[in-house]
């Protein structure tokens, strides 16, 4: 744990409310704080074991560590009482990657039982099993869940030796079946040249919903949100997941497949914050950061920003922003 704590490093304001991430962040192996707080765990998943199955650019494996120095200089803007804690990291050790997966999703539902709000920092989009199955634990049966994915992938190709980055949103979908529960997938940001026919057939015959990202960026927003409001008026609970190369390589140029017609980040950040106003996600990640192809640490400082801003939605922002209502449009 302590070389964790070497990325959470960064300047000191000194100044009454100059606290910054790296002054507040805490080992979790020491709380005892109890339940009855606002509590956020922030969890490492170092694997691009399914990137590389999936000939993508390995290095994403390094995305948390990367993540979590971006996240260090971050101002606390948390309402009083609120707690950030490191809670460590996954690593694949050699094993299985279905192996790797189940410790996540184990860590994931250890973590929401004792009352914190999981935050899974990726690693290639194979994490999306892992944290999908610690949500699935800790849900009754008879509550629905849904699935909201930010990519430009649809993730939904079937494993033939074994899952891979590709293949998340497939074993979900499988495993909702085999319950004999509806799989609920929402994706924002698809991308046609980046999914085959046959993978848009299969959304279709799974009545998965999705936006094309062109038609994000055409700023007819109303239609998407009602769609989103939608989507979370007939689920129970949330799980969330951001895939970075759904945005354009300008913002994002350190992912595993980078993307040339992507996302700008404002125009989707007001669909995110809607998610997370209605208190309904129970945990997220962020997928598929590879520091080994960023530049100026650009894509790691996305993702922390979209962390702070999708906290600040769920959790408020002290007296300067509290928590709802929905952003207008």
């Amino acid at each position: 744990m302590q070389d964790l704590f070497s990325n959470w490093t960064g300047p000191d304001d000194h100044e009454d409310g100059g606290l910054r991430w790296h002054h507040i962040i805490q080992d979790i192996k020491e709380d005892s704080s109890g339940k009855d707080r606002d509590k956020i765990a922030l969890l490492g998943f170092c694997s691009d074991e399914g990137v590389r199955r999936n000939k993508g650019r390995v290095g994403a494996a390094r995305g948390p560590e990367a993540i979590r120095r971006a996240c260090a200089n971050l101002p606390n803007h948390f309402p009083e009482g609120t707690l950030l804690f490191e809670a460590g990291d996954i690593h694949p050790e050699g094993k299985p990657l279905i192996n790797a997966q189940e410790k996540l999703g184990e860590r994931v539902a250890e973590l929401l039982r004792d009352g914190y709000f999981p935050i899974v920092f990726g690693g290639g989009h194979e994490v999306a099993w892992g944290t999908y199955s610690g949500v699935v634990k800790v849900t009754p049966p008879a509550k629905a869940i849904g699935i909201i994915n930010v990519d430009a992938h649809f993730d939904i190709r079937k494993p033939v030796d074994g899952p891979t980055s590709g293949t998340g949103f497939y074993q979900i979908a499988q495993e909702r079946r085999a319950a004999g529960q509806d799989f609920n997938y929402l994706c924002l940001g698809i991308q046609p040249h980046a999914n085959t026919q046959a993978l848009f057939r299969r959304a279709d015959e799974w009545n998965v919903e999705y936006f094309p990202a062109y038609v994000l960026e055409a700023h007819r927003l109303d239609p998407i949100f009602e769609t989103v409001e939608a989507f979370l008026e007939k689920v129970d609970s949330i799980y969330l997941s951001i895939d970075m190369d759904a945005f354009d390589a300008t913002y994002a140029p350190g992912v595993s497949a980078p993307n040339t017609l992507g996302l700008d980040p404002r125009h989707i950040l007001p669909l995110l914050q809607e998610i997370l106003y209605s208190q309904k996600v129970a945990a997220m990640d962020i997928a598929e950061v590879n520091p080994e192809y960023d530049i100026d640490g650009r894509t790691a400082k996305l993702a922390a920003v979209l962390t702070f801003e999708l906290l600040r939605a769920k959790i408020g922002d002290g007296e300067f922003l509290p928590k709802g209502p929905a952003p207008k449009r």
